[in-house]
């Protein structure tokens, strides 16, 4: 089994029947998780990758009526360091 986790920023909040419907992805074989945050508008979501995919997750947030504006990036993979330049030698005088 696969753990991830996804992060959506939504537009509107949930309706009641949004949020019943919400309730009801957490039904779906493969979800483990589903975490709303009023306060910053997202909606967290851990799965089972073996059983799902991120597009299939989107999709049962959108047919819950959640309106979905974005995803949010959870991280970044930071650039290669580059290693300090070799001092060059003291010029001959």
């Amino acid at each position: 089994m696969t753990q991830l986790d996804v992060l959506y920023r939504y537009g509107v909040p949930p309706t009641e029947a949004g949020m019943l419907a919400m309730a009801r992805v957490r039904e779906v074989y493969g979800v483990r998780a589903l975490t709303l945050d009023e306060r910053e508008k997202t909606v967290r979501v851990e799965y089972d990758a073996t059983r799902l995919n991120e597009p299939a997750i989107h999709q049962l947030l959108r047919r819950a009526g959640l309106d979905i504006v974005e995803k949010v990036t959870l991280y970044t993979i930071p650039a290669p360091v580059e290693a300090p330049a070799a001092a060059a030698p003291p010029a001959a005088k």
